[in-house]
């Protein structure tokens, strides 16, 4: 028996994507910080899907919290196969609008703890026949996103991380995936404090969690090495790409001001 480990569980991408493992007969493993609707959570998939489901309530800004949930799946003998590395926040509006501290906070979960986990795990992922990492990147990582400015670098610290894994482990048994999902309706907003005129142009391009946890959960079975999800998404990337970069981050900027 063994399991599927998820960070960031407990809503939105990472809730749907327990979800859509759950669907198809895997056990997970929830770790976020509200022990309340994890154990809502996991009672749910238990009772529709009949799989097992266990959860981890922690901060993971709090030291060595990378450590403590591979300590808990060692201490409970709890085999997995599966990591996806959802956990991940932003801070809008100015940069010194915020403390050093939050900054760091933002950072420990978006970047170090990912790596952490990957690193802690991957000797004995290796051991196996088949395992798969599955990290969560977005739309803001493909370029410089003033007023978003910590949250789309720690992206973009990401994506090439999860692209240079990839080619590492290519010829192991060891898949590595990144999904980058554009605006999806989730508390990402809330959590960010983006102004309402961001929120008000977000609810009109918003992608479900549960469309984008699909595309992310067949990506990763896929073995694909980089996904973005939806057409409006792939657009804006691309757009970024194309044009000046001064226009890309002023345009970017309209959202977060």
């Amino acid at each position: 028996m063994s399991f599927a480990l998820i960070t960031g569980a407990s809503k939105g991408i990472g809730k749907a994507i327990a979800w859509e493992l759950a669907s198809k007969k895997i056990n997970v493993l929830l770790v976020a910080r509200s022990e309340q609707l994890l154990s809502e959570l996991c009672a749910d998939i238990k009772a529709k899907h009949g799989v097992e489901a266990r959860f981890l309530s922690l901060d993971l800004t709090t030291p060595h919290a990378a450590q403590k949930i591979f300590d808990w799946c060692q201490q409970n003998s709890f085999p997995v196969n599966i990591m996806v590395n959802n956990a991940g926040y932003g801070l809008a509006g100015k940069f010194d609008n915020y403390t050093a501290q939050q900054h760091l906070e933002l950072m420990q979960i978006n970047m170090a703890v990912p790596v952490e986990l990957i690193s802690l795990f991957l000797p004995s992922f290796k051991q196996l026949d088949r395992a798969y990492i599955l990290n969560i990147g977005s739309s803001s990582a493909y370029q410089a996103v003033p007023y978003l400015s910590t949250y789309s670098a720690s992206k973009a610290f990401i994506v090439n991380y999860t692209r240079a894994l990839h080619f590492e482990l290519r010829k192991t048994n060891v898949s590595v995936s990144l999904v980058s999902p554009g605006v999806t309706d989730t508390d990402f907003p809330n959590r960010a404090s983006v102004p309402e005129k961001g929120k008000k142009t977000a609810d009109k391009i918003a992608m479900t969690p549960q469309e984008v946890a699909k595309i992310a959960v067949r990506s990763m079975f896929k073995g694909r090495t980089e996904v973005v999800t939806g057409f409006i998404t792939k657009l804006g990337i691309f757009l970024a790409w194309l044009l000046p970069k001064k226009l890309a981050e002023k345009t970017g900027a309209t959202f977060y001001e």
